[in-house]
């Protein structure tokens, strides 16, 4: 049977998750979970995963959440090249420290950014306070510096010459404020030419793919209206962010 992968593709971690079980051939049954219509919260995902959150994966019986951890399972058991999660050790471990490095660093940051551009208005009605957003952006491009000048360097990838599991993570992370028309590519010409070698070898038309939903985000705020999810986000949002 083929692998489960409930997914929304709206999540960086969804993207990743969706674009390596692609770009390596492994066989799966896509299950959309629209967190926007909040189906996460919905009886049915309940019995999958009590986290609420996505990515989820079901192997038979197994289920693992957590996008990092599923990326490493699917790695192992699939057999994939060694370059995405590298034997020696050396090079697995300049990819363990990336992905330990950035859930409290480059997705933190980049998803606060969209959440304050794209959601908060929707959800509150208000734009967030240029304070906010000043300071925002400011821990965003010290994340995109600290992952030009320690994690790739000079190196055309993370872990050296080819693309690895931190390549492919870090990409959906620093798309997700672009969804949201911030331009974290311009005057970083060694970003922009990390993202390019990235997109070369993952594939431009499997790129596409994964970020179409997040270039495209203008449907948002009708689709929290039509499922009913504004009033009930609302005061969750207005809790994390006032």
């Amino acid at each position: 049977m083929p692998l489960e992968l409930f997914l929304d593709l709206h999540s960086q971690p969804c993207r990743s998750v969706f674009i390596f079980a692609k770009k390596n051939n492994i066989a799966f049954e896509f299950k959309k979970i629209h967190l926007a219509a909040g189906e996460q919260y919905g009886e049915e995902f309940g019995k999958i995963s009590i986290m609420r959150k996505v990515p989820v994966m079901k192997d038979g019986d197994f289920i693992l959440t957590e996008s990092v951890a599923i990326l490493k399972y699917m790695a192992e058991k699939f057999k994939t090249p060694d370059h995405w999660y590298p034997a020696d050790l050396q090079r697995r471990a300049r990819v363990n420290e990336y992905l330990a490095w950035q859930h409290s660093a480059l997705r933190t940051h980049g998803s606060k950014v969209f959440w304050f551009k794209a959601m908060i208005p929707i959800l509150t009605g208000a734009e967030v306070p240029k304070e906010k957003m000043d300071s925002a952006m400011e821990d965003l491009n010290m994340s995109l510096k600290l992952f030009e000048d320690k994690f790739l360097q000079d190196r055309p990838f993370v872990a050296g010459d080819q693309i690895s599991l931190a390549d492919l993570v870090a990409i959906v992370e620093v798309m997700q404020p672009v969804g949201v028309g911030v331009d974290v590519f311009k005057d970083r010409p060694n970003l922009s030419a990390w993202r390019e070698r990235v997109k070369k070898e993952l594939g431009t038309a499997l790129f596409d793919e994964a970020h179409d939903v997040i270039m495209n985000v203008g449907n948002l705020p009708q689709t929290f209206k039509d499922n009913g999810m504004l009033e009930f986000l609302k005061p969750r949002i207005q809790k994390l962010f006032n």
